[in-house]
């Protein structure tokens, strides 16, 4: 599958856990669909919220302190109110800077701009408005996502040992034909006794090779079932939590 496919295709995931979490509520969908990520991990700052809240404070921009407290709002429940409170302050800041930014446009004559900017802050109005409901869906969503990166990682650590493994087969089969090539030629010069040993240890030698492909073979297959096996108890627990979720 190639990479837009598979883009595509966890879009479509997000789409569709984003409108379960949601159900009817038709504007808190549209605004997590612009705010919540699908790699939380990657998209969101390792920084820590006091630094990004004071880079925000020097910029104007408060989206990744945003980003941040949402983020851990949703990873600790204990402490939902301070979150809470802390974006609904980082809202009122980026809401007062827009509407600065908004008036200027508006004398500069730069309507389109500022028609912008106003949908911004309404933006701004609905999340400190709905800040509890945002955290709500957001810990459900990225406990989802959390829970699906740590599969994605596991499964493309098999795949990289599973293709070690694919790659060294042809490897051992060629040293082991370079083996057999020299000892022939060895034999060659080996006088009738020393070459009727030297086959009996070449037949030793191909009777163990045989016995470590046969092995190898049953390595792959155990680590088939194991795949297998794995991708079953995944698949349990995403029916789990989905049951988990629309039981709440």
């Amino acid at each position: 599958m190639s990479k837009k496919k598979v883009e595509e295709k966890e879009e479509k995931k997000e789409e569709s856990l984003l409108k379960e979490l949601c159900g009817d509520d038709v504007k808190l969908y549209d605004f997590l669909a612009q705010t919540l990520y699908l790699n939380p991990l990657a998209a969101i700052s390792d920084k820590g919220l006091d630094i990004l809240t004071e880079e925000g404070e020097k910029s104007g921009n408060f989206r990744p302190a945003v980003d941040k407290a949402i983020f851990e709002g949703a990873q600790n429940p204990g402490e939902r109110e301070r979150y809470i409170r802390v974006i609904q302050n980082l809202a009122l800041k980026t809401m007062h800077a827009t509407e600065l930014e908004k008036e200027k446009l508006e004398r500069e004559g730069l309507a389109d701009r500022a028609t912008y900017l106003g949908r911004r802050i309404e933006n701004l109005k609905f999340m400190s408005e709905r800040t509890e409901d945002i955290i709500n869906v957001a810990s459900k969503f990225y406990k989802e996502k959390l829970v699906e990166l740590e599969e994605n990682v596991r499964r493309e650590a098999r795949g990289v040992a599973r293709r070690k493994v694919e790659q060294e087969e042809p490897r051992i089969g060629e040293m082991e034909k370079a083996g057999r090539k020299a000892r022939k030629k060895e034999e060659r010069k080996m006088g009738r006794e020393e070459k009727k040993e030297a086959k009996k240890q070449d037949k030793m030698e191909e009777l163990a090779a045989e016995e470590r492909k046969n092995a190898r073979g049953e390595a792959r297959i155990e680590a088939e079932r194991e795949e297998q096996r794995i991708g079953e108890m995944e698949k349990a627990g995403r029916e789990a939590r989905n049951k988990e979720r629309r039981g709440n």
